[in-house]
């Protein structure tokens, strides 16, 4: 059995004895607790930065039992979430992951969050509700075990220190799973099927890896003074994180062998400054790019940007989809054909089969989820020959991202830009006059402001509201996906470049639109969107070093169904800067989750839970691993 220690809410276990487990775990006492392998203590409290954690945590102790087990940020000491169990694994006792072969055993997740009545997982005895915990007599000592309810009211008594082979069941479903049996083979042969779904798709991500290291790409020249200077034109700080993944990107492109990385982040963290410097790394080597989106208003935005970055250079960018015109879209296409194009930004209409480019060298996906079927099998012939760079803001959480590695080439952005601030989230009632303030505050301070009804029957009526509200002289316009292409690009181009105070559009803006200047944005009718939706939405706020405020208005007098009211709550709840994961679990959903993991792979996820489903994939890819066919 592996070392760990383990501690929980209401447990007595004593301060120096975590100190010196600490120690022999090979963690270092510091004066703060700053970075992984850290730890200080302050009287009855104890800061811990564990081995594989995104973030520190802090426990407290009251009445010699601990009190508090919570996640603060670093740099301001804000307590961000509690926890009521977690699991610290030591760092100089853990072996290397590329040797390393983990069992279904390993704790990938390290908190074991559980309220009583939740449905929750045993490796061995499959899936029950847990109950709390029990003291029970074992060997004439009472010691602490979690009681789990099986099927017919059968009981499991689980010692807290066998507390890594419990997890809390996620399956992004909504409907509640079946209770096991305890004594019957029916668990294991549920695991057993799930296993071997789970090891052909470890199986076929590495064939297609070593496929791509066998084949020969371009190999792309270090980065010139030009790659220099086009960086320098990046208006803010990088992230480390950003630095690193564009490390990693321009590593790819040097190497000779395809690309093919997915570049996962929360929203606006910076994905598309790595794929604009991955570009324009490209365009240096005479290569073409293919920047392909999901909507229109996107790849227009994206043109604009790309535009702007790129006008001291000799570079030729072209945007192709619905808001050029037919004689436009045929000049672009010979454009493209013949090499003129460098860089050509579009929704699915590059796919087509009448555009042919010269030299195509790099293809850049953004959401690729949001692609048909058919776009699909054309990216994965693509993925053999050319360098693919794929972005999603589906928010990986650590335990996948722990569980892929090695069979997927991955880069996470993690961290928030500097100076960001976390969007003020308010859930209200609809009110004329909070609407008023909202707006004038923010065209006071000469921004701008997104009002978003996703009606368009009635947007005459919320535009006539808006108008009367609006100082004299201030601009208000209404965007939507049924105007004609060259009026609603005309809006889309003159709100970029703030010649509008106020938008007024449906979920047309929800993907990646990025206008600095824009920090308030008002949602009507609220409680019918999807949590994911709504953190989407707050996400096109936010982008700058001012405070931002997101406005979610729900109908007055309406008795809101239970579910729209958690999903209400849960978006005020997590409104911290990277709070994405803690969106997607909340809302029992990965968008995107067909991207990284394939569609076929959600049965397994029901039938074991995330958390297994996690263990058995770490387990399938670092076996193959071992087995050297891969290396």
């Amino acid at each position: 059995m592996f070392k760990s220690l383990k501690i929980y809410t209401g447990s007595g276990i004593d301060l120096g004895d975590i100190t010196n487990s600490l120690v022999d775990f090979g963690y270092r006492r510091q004066e703060n607790t700053q970075e992984e392998g850290d730890f200080s203590r302050r009287g009855g409290i104890i800061d811990i930065f564990p081995f594989s954690f995104e973030l520190p945590i802090r426990l407290e102790w009251e009445n010699d039992k601990v009190s508090c087990i919570r996640t603060f940020d670093p740099s301001t000491g804000k307590p961000l979430w509690d926890h009521k169990t977690v699991i610290i694994l030591p760092i100089k006792k853990i072996p290397a992951a590329k040797t390393a072969i983990f069992t279904e055993e390993f704790p990938l997740s390290n908190f074991v969050d559980l309220d009583i009545g939740d449905f929750v997982v045993h490796n061995q005895y499959g899936i029950g509700r847990f109950l709390g915990i029990q003291k029970i007599k074992s060997r004439d000592k009472h010691l602490d075990h979690l009681v789990i309810e099986y099927d017919r009211q059968e009981k499991l008594f689980v010692p807290v220190d066998q507390m890594h082979l419990v997890q809390k069941y996620i399956a992004f479903q909504a409907r509640r799973p079946k209770l096991y049996r305890l004594g019957t083979k029916e668990w294991q042969r549920v695991k057993d099927r799930a296993r071997k779904g789970i090891q052909k798709m470890a199986w076929d991500l590495l064939t297609l890896q070593a496929m791509r290291a066998s084949a020969q790409g371009f190999v792309y020249d270090k980065d010139t003074q030009w790659q220099a200077d086009f960086e320098k034109t990046f208006p803010y700080k990088e992230t480390p994180d950003q630095l690193e993944a564009s490390r990693q990107v321009k590593l790819d492109m040097e190497s000779g062998k395809p690309m093919d990385r997915l570049l996962c982040g929360d929203v606006g963290y910076g994905k598309t400054e790595v794929a604009m410097r991955a570009a324009f790394k490209a365009v240096m080597n005479n290569k073409q790019v293919a920047y392909l989106v999901p909507t229109t208003i996107l790849a227009e935005q994206h043109y604009i940007n790309f535009n702007r970055r790129i006008k001291d250079f000799p570079v030729n960018i072209q945007l192709l989809c619905r808001f050029r015109t037919d004689a436009e879209q045929k000049k672009i296409i010979k454009d493209i054909a013949s090499g003129t194009a460098d860089i050509v930004i579009g929704t699915h209409r590059l796919l087509s089969d009448d555009v042919l480019f010269k030299d195509l060298g790099l293809v850049i996906i953004d959401e690729e989820q949001r692609f048909g079927v058919l776009a699909k099998e054309k990216l994965k012939k693509m993925r053999l020959t050319t360098d693919v760079l794929t972005l999603t803001a589906t928010p990986i959480p650590r335990t996948l991202y722990m569980s892929l590695m090695g069979a997927r080439d991955l880069s996470v952005i993690n961290t928030a830009p500097q100076n960001r601030l976390p969007v003020k989230t308010v859930v209200i009632e609809y009110d004329e006059d909070l609407i008023r303030q909202a707006v004038l505050k923010e065209i006071n301070r000469h921004g701008q402001v997104f009002f978003l009804h996703n009606r368009v029957q009635d947007i005459d009526k919320i535009r006539d509201m808006l108008a009367g509200i609006l100082p004299a002289g201030a601009r208000l316009e209404i965007a939507h996906g049924q105007m004609p292409a060259r009026l609603l690009e005309k809006i889309m181009s003159e709100f970029l470049e703030g010649k509008i105070d106020c938008l007024l559009c449906t979920m047309i803006i929800e993907s990646g639109i990025d206008i600095p200047n824009a920090n308030t944005i008002i949602v009507n009718n609220a409680h019918m969107f999807g949590l994911a939706d709504m953190h989407q939405l707050r996400g096109r706020v936010g982008r700058f070093d001012r405070p931002a405020y997101a406005y979610f208005l729900v109908p007055k007098s309406v008795v809101l169904e239970k579910d729209a009211r958690k999903r209400l709550d849960a978006i005020c709840e997590y409104a911290h800067l990277g709070a994405g994961f803690h969106i997607a679990m909340e809302d029992l959903e990965i968008r995107g989750a067909g991207n990284l993991l394939g569609i076929e792979q959600h049965g397994f996820i029901a039938a074991v839970g995330f958390d297994l489903y996690c263990r058995l994939l770490r387990e399938a890819v670092g076996t193959f691993q071992k087995t050297g066919v891969f290396s």
